[in-house]
C-alpha cells in the first residue's frame, strides 16, 4: 500500500475531502474543508498542497480551505504548456467561479505566491485580501540574482538549473530525493520539520520525469512573468507579506515597488518553508489578518 497518495493523506486531514475540477482544459487538484468565507492556499516547488498540512485544520475553523495542486503539480495534470503565472492564476479563476465563489482570499508561498500575485494583479476584483508567503514574484530583478555564489545565506542555482530544457528530467528521474534532501535541508532551519515522512510525500511526485518538466516549466515562464508583471497597475487589495529573516528584506522591497499599501511580519527562527517550521505563528498571522 502506498502511504504517500491523497487517498491515504487525506485520511489524516479529518474535515478534509479530495477534489478535481476541469479549468482551462486541465484536471486541477485540490483538498477543500472547513467553513466560512473562502481561502484558497497555494503551494511551491518542490512540494505539493500537503505542505499546508500543519495550517488547514486551524484556517478551516473559520474559512473554507481550498488547498491547491497548480496545473503541473501533484495530482493536477502537467500539459506541455500554459505556465505563465497569468495563465494559471487563470486556472485558479476558473476554479474559483466553478466552485461557486464570486471572491476569495488567497494565500501563496514560493510558485504560489507568484500565482497569488498574479490572480490579485488580473482579477482584483475576484480577490478578498492577498498573503505572500516568503516569495517576492518576477521582476527584472530576478535577472540581477548572481551567477556565482556572493556570500548570501542561500545562493539559489536551481533558478537557473530549472531553465534548462529536457536535462534535469534525465539526471533526477528516480533520483529527485537527492535533490530535495538538498533543498530542504538547506532552506530550513530545523530539517526536521519536513520529516522522512513529508519527503516522501513531496518525492513521489517529482521522482517522475514529467513532473521535473512541468515544475521546471514554472521556472522557464519567469521570462513572460517579468513581462507581464510590467503591465500590473500597483495592487489595491489588502496585503500581508509573511518572510523569514533571510527573505524579508526582498520581499519588502517588491511590495514597496507594485502595492499601494501592505503589511510586513518577519518569522524569526525559520527556513523558506514557514509554515512547515513555524505552522502555529503563521496560522495565527494569516488567521489575524483575514479577520
Amino acid at each position: 500500500m502506498n502511504l504517500y497518495t491523497t487517498a491515504h493523506l487525506i485520511k489524516k486531514m479529518p474535515g478534509f475531502y479530495s477534489h478535481t475540477q476541469k479549468v482551462n482544459g486541465v484536471n486541477l487538484h485540490g483538498v477543500i474543508g472547513g467553513n466560512g468565507a473562502p481561502l484558497v492556499l497555494l503551494p511551491g516547488w518542490p512540494q505539493t498542497w500537503w505542505s499546508f498540512r500543519h495550517i488547514m485544520p486551524v484556517l478551516a475553523e473559520k474559512y473554507t480551505v481550498i488547498a491547491v495542486d497548480l496545473r503541473g503539480m501533484g495530482d493536477s495534470d502537467k500539459p506541455p504548456g500554459g505556465y505563465s503565472k497569468k495563465d494559471m492564476a487563470g486556472d485558479i479563476n476558473e476554479l474559483v467561479t466553478a466552485l461557486g465563489y464570486d471572491r476569495v482570499h488567497i494565500a501563496g508561498h514560493d510558485i504560489g505566491a507568484n500565482v497569488a500575485y498574479a490572480f490579485a494583479a488580473n482579477y482584483p476584483e475576484r480577490t478578498g485580501k492577498l498573503i505572500l508567503l516568503d516569495t517576492p514574484p518576477p521582476d527584472e530583478n530576478m535577472y540581477r540574482l548572481p551567477m556565482l555564489p556572493v556570500g548570501t545565506p542561500v545562493y539559489p542555482w536551481w533558478v537557473a538549473f530549472n531553465q534548462v530544457k529536457d536535462l534535469p528530467e534525465q539526471l533526477l528521474e528516480g533520483r529527485f530525493g537527492l535533490l530535495l534532501d538538498h533543498l530542504l535541508d538547506k532552506l530550513l532551519i530545523n530539517p526536521e520539520a519536513i520529516g522522512d515522512f513529508d519527503r516522501a510525500v513531496y518525492m513521489q511526485h517529482y521522482n517522475r520525469k514529467e513532473n521535473i518538466r512541468a515544475s521546471n516549466a514554472w521556472y522557464q515562464a519567469f521570462g513572460q512573468d517579468i513581462s507581464d508583471q510590467k503591465t500590473y497597475p500597483k495592487i489595491a487589495n489588502p496585503t500581508l507579506g509573511i518572510a523569514s529573516s533571510s527573505n524579508f528584506g526582498i520581499l519588502d522591497d517588491f511590495l514597496s515597488h507594485y502595492f499601494l499599501s501592505y503589511q510586513m511580519m518577519e518569522v524569526e527562527g525559520t527556513g523558506h518553508f514557514l509554515h512547515e517550521e513555524k505552522p502555529v505563528q503563521i496560522a495565527k498571522a494569516i488567521s489575524d489578518f483575514l479577520e
